[in-house]
This record gives structure tokens, C-alpha cells and sequence, in this order.
């Protein structure tokens, strides 16, 4: 666990350079959130019938997504990992006295922690300054605050697990475009990243929930404006912590398997 903090720590502050990045992603972000909350607002303003969810509900839901963007899109990467696999530079990573997938798994941690804490306190301070309706409101209550702090934790766990499938899958296929645009199109589309999944449709929303995406944005984003109660949010919490133990399993099987069939040119 010590090489993997030292990873972690060192990957974070590495990150944490790229401040102008951030700078202009903070303007992207904010711009895009802004738009979005104009359009429900049209949405709701002329709705045949009441919506699932509540319009500041809802802006909630959208400036989160915003602030927190780098924690629930898959196709944030690191494609220093993807060169190592596809340049042959893996073997210097196999020597390593340490696994594979926990040391590469406490880089991509690092690498989203970082995007997000550059990120998230700009857009959050704006948004909480908005005028109505397009203000980001406070948390439901203290419950579901903390609940909230919880669940996106775990579900950037989840998150990054899901993400490790895509490194993986290079060591096979050679190219990691292939793998990274379908699985980053399902989960930012199963996550509520294009649609709001109170918006789905209840056969769509039976589907995601049998998926484990809206773990790491719909579920804490909607316990935040308290459109998922607080007994809800623990039942969600219990199923985070299972997903997140399978798919780490599965991870590991996964790795160790393709790394047997690893082969370096020349040496």
C-alpha cells in the first residue's frame, strides 16, 4: 500500500500543474451548464405534465455534472498508460514490485482527483452566485450532504474500475480508440450524461439501473438536491460497494490474464 500512496501522491501533485488547462476547462464547463439549465428551463416552462423531478432539482444535477466532470467521464485518460502497452514500454511497469492494476489504478485516482479540485471550487462558486432558476441550490439537508460526499467517492472507485476494462482491453486489440469511444458513449449516455435519468423513460431507466454507470454521477448528484432519499442513498451506497468489489475482481483476473500473453520486441 506504500508504493501505491507514493503513486498516488506523486501523480496528484504532477497534475496539479496544469492550471491553465483547467482554466480554460472551468470556462467550457460553465458555459455548458449554463446552456443546459436555459433549455430545461424551456422544457419546464411549457411541460404538458408535472416532470419526475424538480427544475432546481434538476439545475443542481447539471452544475454538478459540470463541477465534477473529470470524477464521471470515461473518456478522461491517461494516455501515458495507453503508450507503455502500445510502445512496449510495458515491461518496465511489469517489473515494478508492485500489481499492475493497483498501480495504475492509483494513477488514474490521482490523475481525476486533480482535474476535479482545479475545477470544481470555480465552477460551484459561480453557480452557487447565479440568479434564480439557473442558481445551484444548497444540499437537501445535512443527511444528504454527507450522503452525497459517500456516494461520489465511491462512485469515482466505480468509476475508475469501469475505466481500467478500456487499458486493458489494449493489451488485446493494440489501439485503444476502439474500446474507449463505446465504452465512454454507454456510460456517459447509461450515466445520465446526455439525458437526466429522471428523464428517461421507465423501460430506459430499468436498463440503467441494472448498469453500474449511474453509480458514479446520478446516483450522488440526485442525493445531493434530495431527489433520492436518504434510505434510497444507502441502499445505493450498499450496491456501489458491491459493483465496486466485482469489478475490481474482475479486474484483476482480467490484468493478470492479459499480461501473460504480453510480448516485447527486441531487448
Amino acid at each position: 500500500m506504500k508504493a501505491y500512496f507514493s503513486v498516488f501522491r506523486m501523480r496528484l501533485i504532477n497534475s496539479m500543474q496544469y492550471r491553465v488547462a483547467a482554466l480554460a476547462g472551468v470556462a467550457t464547463q460553465f458555459f455548458f451548464g449554463f446552456m443546459f439549465t436555459m433549455i430545461y428551463e424551456a422544457f419546464y416552462l411549457n411541460a404538458a405534465e408535472t416532470p419526475p423531478i424538480a427544475l432546481d432539482q434538476l439545475v443542481a444535477y447539471v452544475w454538478l455534472q459540470q463541477a465534477f466532470l473529470v470524477f464521471i467521464m470515461l473518456w478522461v485518460r491517461d494516455n501515458e498508460i495507453f503508450s507503455l502497452i502500445t510502445g512496449g514500454n510495458i515491461a518496465y511497469e511489469l517489473c515494478r514490485p508492485c500489481g499492475l492494476y493497483g498501480f495504475w489504478y492509483a494513477k488514474l485516482i490521482a490523475q481525476r482527483l486533480s482535474g476535479a479540485l482545479l475545477r470544481c471550487v470555480p465552477i460551484l462558486i459561480a453557480a452557487f452566485l447565479m440568479p434564480e432558476p439557473y442558481q445551484l441550490s444548497l444540499p437537501a439537508n445535512f443527511a444528504a450532504f454527507g450522503l452525497f460526499i459517500i456516494t461520489l467517492a465511491l462512485g469515482l472507485l466505480v468509476l475508475v474500475s469501469i475505466s481500467m476494462f478500456i487499458y486493458i482491453s489494449v493489451f488485446i486489440t493494440m489501439s485503444p480508440m476502439g474500446s474507449l469511444f463505446i465504452i465512454a458513449v454507454m456510460g456517459d449516455f447509461f450515466a445520465g450524461g446526455i439525458i437526466p435519468v429522471p428523464l428517461m423513460p421507465s423501460w430506459l431507466q430499468t436498463i440503467v439501473y441494472m448498469l453500474p454507470f449511474r453509480l458514479a454521477s446520478d446516483l450522488p448528484f440526485r442525493v445531493y438536491s434530495g431527489n433520492i432519499p436518504v434510505k434510497e442513498a444507502l441502499v445505493g451506497i450498499l450496491i456501489q460497494t458491491v459493483w465496486l468489489a466485482v469489478l475490481v475482481l474482475l479486474g484483476k483476473i482480467a490484468i493478470n490474464k492479459a499480461v501473460r500473453r504480453v510480448v516485447v520486441q527486441g531487448g
